[in-house]
């Protein structure tokens, strides 16, 4: 079926949906948090003074322990590149392989500025969060001190 569109006309449309993050994620790993009665953390966090050489950035983090400086972030398997679950559209492939490796590129720049900042970062994978997976994730929780 041919868009009704011109292209600049469906850009601009595009342009307005605005995303919602991916609060299923984040809400089952609080899930696993409050039933681990894991305190001190604030979803959808932000640390404002991340530095890397000259650039100043802000990161927002999906979970942030303040007091024991620890950041989790719950990457998306599709986003984020997962070697597992990612797959990789057949449609304007290209424009999905840069975009992808983009996220992949500023992930490990985030990961490495806040480690060398004094932070612990935990990356959490989306599919570590399903029904059959959450146990993994619970695990990999109880590793890191984060009270």
């Amino acid at each position: 079926m041919p868009d009704i569109f011109t292209k600049a006309k469906r850009s601009e449309v595009m342009s307005r949906i605005r995303s919602r993050g991916n609060k299923a994620t984040e809400l089952a790993l609080a899930r696993v948090l409050r039933r681990h009665k894991i305190t001190g953390w604030r979803r959808q966090g932000e640390i404002r003074k991340a530095e890397s050489g000259k650039q100043k950035f802000k990161v927002k983090v999906d979970f942030v322990f303040r007091a024991a400086r620890t950041a989790v972030f719950v990457d998306g398997c599709f986003w984020h590149g997962c070697p597992r679950h990612g797959t990789q559209p057949k449609g304007n492939a290209a424009f999905w392989r840069r975009k992808i490796a983009r996220n992949q590129s500023r992930d490990r720049l985030v990961t490495r500025t806040l480690r060398v900042q004094g932070w612990r970062v935990l990356r959490i994978w989306e599919h570590e969060l399903r029904k059959c997976g959450a146990a993994f994730a619970e695990l990999r929780l109880a590793r890191v001190p984060l009270v």
